[in-house]
């Protein structure tokens, strides 16, 4: 037993508490058969000698190990590894735990032979990259070391200057001035959330919504209330009553192809909550990173487009549609704010960077970028025809969902009774990984939903993984038929 505890190592310095850490390795060395079923483990004041530690934190260590059937004990004798009888349920349920909780921190565990539809990341074969390398020697050619210096906190003047003009294809006309780099959405959410809310304050969401924006504005102390969207948009009706009752400091929104849901807002809608913001005197954040994929002919023209009154704050990402990696976004922010935002930006990061800014300024001016946009649609519109066209083919019919028109990914409906979480975790057995729709709210309790995203797999999969997840809720809904009320009649979406 010795020689096999040898290559445990634990570090004081390290946030983990010291028995999770000998936990998670004593875990591995039973995963991995080094420890046999029944063995038993290290007397406990032998090992706490032997790794220099407390025998409290051995204890707690094998107290946790035995809680996930990982190992039992007999009195008198000691502590011993278990049979995998006894621990693969509970290893199974521990992962998939781990899956959600991992997603809820928005991100994606997936194992090398999984079909991943539960992320919106590109695939790295659509990235642009031969003109990306083009571009960042031209940049590195004409500015030298200039291009890793800092820049102003608004961002890259040309850059800023090359969005404006950007903007007016979709009606948007705004200063150089009003416009801020960022780097990622998800960046910009937080720069709003430092600067406009403090402890107590009151932030309207769209219910289901992006977990990203939810956690921001916890970890700001901010009383979230959700607002149901409907297949045009925020619910109106329940709006105006919860404007009427509190006064939030913006209404986070996401008008084109939503996440999670796919809706779009119609025009009346757009109309209306502008009008309701301005009555009420509360700014709009708009979320907007994919009004670009749109797959029919109608042209997206994003909230912001019609602000007339300086209420929205536009928020624009290009992860989907450029390279993720990179970190890339903007914000058009009105006059108000500004000075607020730039002090948010400064004690955020202080400058998005330089080289990448100067590299996408050039995509923009030489119209690269619209050129790779369009690459981007065609590519992601034969995904989601092939998606759509597998999901008809092998899906219960008594699954509902709408097809977005556009965007990466689509929001489906099962019947009354049934659990996304069930069938998460039934999909996860088959190597197939969703989004639970649980994970998109604050405390509304909706388990009947799941989100699935052509993003990350290419067409061959998606008919695989489809066709997987069809025999999964087919065996599902077969299996627990008893669940749903039989007298209750259903018409789809579509």
């Amino acid at each position: 037993m010795d020689d096999k505890i040898l290559s445990i190592y634990l570090d004081d310095r390290l946030p983990t508490p010291l028995y999770i850490q000998l936990f998670v390795q004593l875990k591995s060395l039973i995963a991995e058969g080094v420890l046999k079923p029944n063995e038993k483990l290290p007397p406990i004041r032998k090992l706490a000698q032997r790794l220099g530690i407390n025998t409290i934190t051995v204890v707690h260590a094998y107290k946790k190990l035995e809680s996930e059937g990982l190992a039992y004990s007999v009195v008198g004798s000691g502590t011993y590894v278990a049979s995998p009888s006894r621990y693969e349920p509970q290893l199974q349920r521990q992962e998939e735990d781990e899956h959600l909780q991992m997603m809820e921190k928005g991100q994606v565990q997936v194992s090398k032979d999984a079909i991943n539809f539960a992320s919106t990341t590109p695939t790295p074969d659509l990235f642009p990259v031969d003109s990306f390398k083009i571009l960042i020697n031209k940049v590195l050619d004409r500015d030298k070391g200039q291009a890793f210096g800092y820049h102003q906190i608004q961002g890259y003047q040309p850059l800023r200057e090359s969005i404006c003009h950007y903007l007016e294809k979709f009606s948007i006309k705004v200063l150089t001035d009003d416009v801020h780099v960022i780097s990622g959405a998800q960046q910009g959410i937080d720069i709003i959330s430092k600067a406009l809310i403090e402890y107590g304050d009151c932030v309207f969401v769209e219910s289901p919504t992006y977990r990203g924006a939810l956690e921001a504005f916890k970890s700001r102390g901010a009383r979230i209330v959700e607002i149901p969207i409907q297949e045009d948009g925020i619910d109106l009706e329940k709006l105006e009553e919860m404007l009427s009752v509190y006064h939030p400091k913006f209404i986070y929104v996401m008008p084109y192809f939503q996440n999670p849901t796919g809706y779009s807002y119609s025009y009346s809608k757009k109309e209306q909550i502008l009008q309701m913001a301005r009555q009420h005197k509360t700014f709009i954040v708009e979320d907007d990173s994919l009004s670009e994929l749109s797959f029919t002919k109608e042209q997206p023209l994003p909230l912001k487009a019609f602000d007339a009154y300086q209420v929205v704050i536009y928020i624009k990402s290009f992860s989907k549609i450029f390279m993720p990696g990179l970190r890339l976004g903007f914000m058009v922010v009105p006059q108000a704010l500004r000075s607020r935002v730039i002090s948010a930006k400064h004690t955020t990061d202080i400058s998005t960077s330089g080289l990448i800014q100067r590299t996408f300024d050039l995509y923009l001016r030489e119209n690269i970028w619209q050129e790779h946009i369009e690459y981007m649609r065609q590519k992601y519109k034969k995904r989601y025809e092939t998606f759509l066209k597998a999901v008809k083919e092998s899906f219960p019919v008594s699954v509902k969902y709408k097809a977005p028109g556009g965007g990466l990914h689509v929001w489906f409906e099962l019947p009354p009774g049934y659990n996304d979480q069930e069938v998460y975790a039934r999909c996860l057995k088959k190597g197939v990984l969703i989004a639970p729709g649980s994970l998109f709210y604050h405390q509304t309790h909706d388990t009947r939903h799941f989100r699935l995203s052509f993003a990350a797999v290419n067409s061959e999969k998606i008919r695989d993984g489809i066709r997987a997840m069809g025999e999964v809720l087919h065996q599902y809904v077969e299996q627990e038929a008893t669940l749903a009320p039989s007298s209750q009649e259903y018409s789809p979406l579509l």
